[in-house]
């Protein structure tokens, strides 16, 4: 199963919501928050894990570019 999930910071915060599963997560740097995805997912799917399901997480994440400058 893959599990997709999309991650964001809110300013303060990164954060993870699953889409299509009810999991939400956040920790106060972008490595807490891996942890605590694979904490969350992990918990939410220990019935299927313990049926021998494996669960994949697919990380949908945001990338702010920096501007782009024309010359002339």
């Amino acid at each position: 199963m893959i599990v997709k999930l999309e991650v964001y910071s809110d300013g303060e915060y990164w954060c993870a919501r699953g889409l299509g599963v009810d999991i939400f997560t956040q920790g106060k740097t972008y490595e807490q928050l891996l942890e605590n995805i694979k904490e969350a997912t992990a918990l939410h799917f220990e019935e299927s894990q313990k049926q021998g399901e494996r669960i994949q997480v697919l990380i949908l994440s945001e990338l702010e570019l920096p501007s782009v400058y024309q010359t002339a």
